[in-house]
């Protein structure tokens, strides 16, 4: 049985599968690989779903349902009829219509799936995408970022690239920014960012209410029917601007026609507070990845809603880039869904692809004055472990309690409160006693919580799972077991732990000149571990170990101060070098500028 990829879209969805050495789309009932991602149900209780239900908003508006995917994982109830519907159960209906219609085209059963979803999608979000699945009679095996699911597509495309991408997916509904870094066979996704509300729909909509303004008319006040008829013209127009300078809305309402002709100028005009809403994901997205605009090799736009001319040249005139197509929009995601669909199924052409996703969100925990303080940050590269100190704040204190969130508010209340966790302290005057809380996460949303007084080593601890979440017992437990290995602090990781007792054994060995030399690199990469980022880490590796490298060679042939310091003259200038020219991490720039390291 094929396991098959699916992008569940907010406008349309699409399938693909892995065959003969590439990802192929697959058709629907019509012989198009676009599924409107639209329901309708008639009196007899008949479900309509895909192009035909698309059809019905205008006609049938009471009992058809578009756009549900900006409500999955909350309590929003859609009547169709005589009927109630969550938009889980709705997205289940278009699953199941993919599943179907694969079925068909493949000529075998399918029961398995890779769904993708928007990178800002919180755990409930993906929780009710799961469940939809579950409806739709699939199994789905991964839940995978959008803008992820495109750079796995496009580094398959182009496989012999190393480039640090900033993938734009506009679509229907929602917007994901992402910076992702491919090299070899791995795309390390490093920063994501979005809006859940923002898409091509919005357009639709400014556009609907700009032509209703210039008839004098008001979108809000005219009937369902008559709302759906104007923004479908809208749409078509919209959709028209993609190929034309130009396009004219045509209305027909109160027995008469309306038309309003619409360049790009004037759509951008009708769109001015959509346009503002794209630039914050974006620099949220650069900042996240610790990156500088000019840092970034290539734009890649995803989602039909980058098919508009108006949206390419705001995005080009703010980024001071060329932003490019790589495959078409509306299907990349698909695409990449399907290789991901072959990466498990384990096909020999892609099993040694590795794709790596990120937390969205930060998780944190309530500090004195109510103030979030953050443990895991957002963009940090699952699975993860992190840990902080925390000390008492009153005199013969009793107990450290910590109240846990989830959100980038600093105020720990406006945030996403998720559990709360506590520890005995011995009673004595404040901040003479502590406790280590270390916080693990994983893809599948369980977060483990260790809460441990540092004093008497007494120990809680806390899993928060989603009340939604459907996983197994035995699949929760084994996911634990695997969070374990992560629970260790990088100083105390062997590769680590060997460089440091390298560096304090050349230290015992070597004069005050290369001394000073050996100190100060040891503190760079004790400072880069307390960051507890393996990527930071790994590079701080490798640099520190070229480091000790050259200072044990220095040894053999300098015999003077003077000579030591001439030599760590030179080592700092080859670093400040090779940091401009972007081959060391940032925070070596940050170290060097702050006087960190003496030369």
């Amino acid at each position: 049985m094929a396991v098959i990829g699916i992008d569940l879209g907010t406008t349309n969805s699409l399938a693909a599968v892995w065959r003969n050495g590439c990802s192929e789309l697959i058709p629907n009932a019509f012989g198009e690989v676009l599924t409107p991602s639209v329901v309708s149900v008639d009196v007899a209780g008949t479900v309509f779903v895909g192009k035909t239900a698309k059809e019905r908003l205008i006609s049938h508006p009471e009992c058809t349902a578009c756009v549900f995917k900006r409500f999955m994982g909350t309590e929003k109830v859609y009547k169709l009829g005589q009927k109630s519907y969550t938009p889980e159960e709705l997205s289940s209906f278009v699953l199941r219509k993919l599943r179907e219609d694969a079925e068909n085209y493949l000529k075998e059963t399918v029961t398995e799936a890779v769904v993708s979803v928007p990178a800002y999608f919180n755990n409930a979000q993906r929780d009710a995408t799961k469940r939809a699945g579950e409806l739709a009679g699939l199994v789905v095996k991964r839940i995978i970022n959008e803008p992820s699911a495109a750079a796995l597509a496009c580094q398959h495309l182009y496989p012999e690239e190393e480039t640090v991408e900033l993938v734009f997916d506009f679509g229907g509904g929602t917007l994901d920014v992402s910076v992702v870094d491919c090299f070899d066979n791995i795309i390390n996704v490093v920063s994501v960012s979005g809006d859940n509300h923002l898409g091509g729909c919005d357009f639709d909509r400014a556009m609907a209410e700009y032509f209703c303004r210039e008839q004098g008319m008001e979108l809000k006040k005219l009937s369902l029917s008559e709302q759906a008829a104007v923004l479908k013209s809208a749409e078509a127009c919209k959709i028209a601007l993609s190929d034309a300078e130009q396009a004219e809305m045509t209305v027909h309402y109160g027995g008469e026609t309306r038309t309003l002709f619409f360049d790009t100028e004037k759509m951008i005009q009708a769109s001015a507070g959509i346009f503002k809403r794209l630039i914050e994901p974006l620099k949220q997205a650069v900042l996240g990845a610790e990156l500088k605009w000019e840092d970034i090799n290539r734009i890649i736009l995803v989602g039909g809603s980058c098919n508009m001319p108006a949206v390419r040249l705001y995005l080009q005139h703010f980024l001071k880039k060329e932003a490019v197509f790589l495959g078409s929009p509306d299907t990349i995601v698909a695409l990449g869904t399907g290789t991901y669909a072959g990466i498990k199924e384990r096909k020999a052409e892609i099993r040694d692809m590795l794709l790596t996703d990120v937390c969205p969100f930060t998780l944190g925990v309530e500090i004195k004055d109510g103030v979030m303080s953050p443990i895991i940050e957002r963009n940090s590269a699952l699975p993860v472990s992190r840990s902080r100190k925390y000390v008492t704040i009153s005199d013969f204190q009793k107990i450290l309690r910590f109240a846990i969130y989830q959100g980038e508010a600093p105020v720990a209340e406006d945030n996403i409160l998720l559990g709360e966790i506590e520890v005995p302290v011995p009673p004595a005057l404040a901040e003479k006693e502590a406790a280590e809380v270390r916080f693990t996460y994983d893809i599948n949303g369980i977060l483990e919580v260790d809460a441990r007084v540092l004093s008497t080593n007494e120990t809680r601890h806390l899993v928060i799972i989603d009340r939604k979440n459907r996983m197994s017992q035995a699949q929760i437990q084994e996911t634990l077991e695997e969070m374990q290995k992560l629970k260790i602090h990088p100083r105390e990781r062997e590769e680590n732990a060997y460089l440091l007792s390298r560096c304090e054994s050349l230290y015992a060995q070597a004069g005050p000149g290369l001394r000073e030399f050996l100190l100060d690199q040891m503190q760079y990469f004790q400072f880069l571990l307390e960051t507890q980022n393996d990527l930071k880490i790994k590079k701080g590796r490798e640099y520190f170990t070229r480091a000790l490298d050259a200072a044990e060679d220095s040894m053999a042939i300098f015999r003077t101060e003077e000579e030591f310091r001439s030599f760590s003259d030179r080592w700092y200038e080859e670093a400040k070098q090779e940091e401009a020219d972007g081959e060391l991490d940032a925070d070596l720039d940050a170290w060097l500028g702050k006087g960190h390291l003496t030369s």
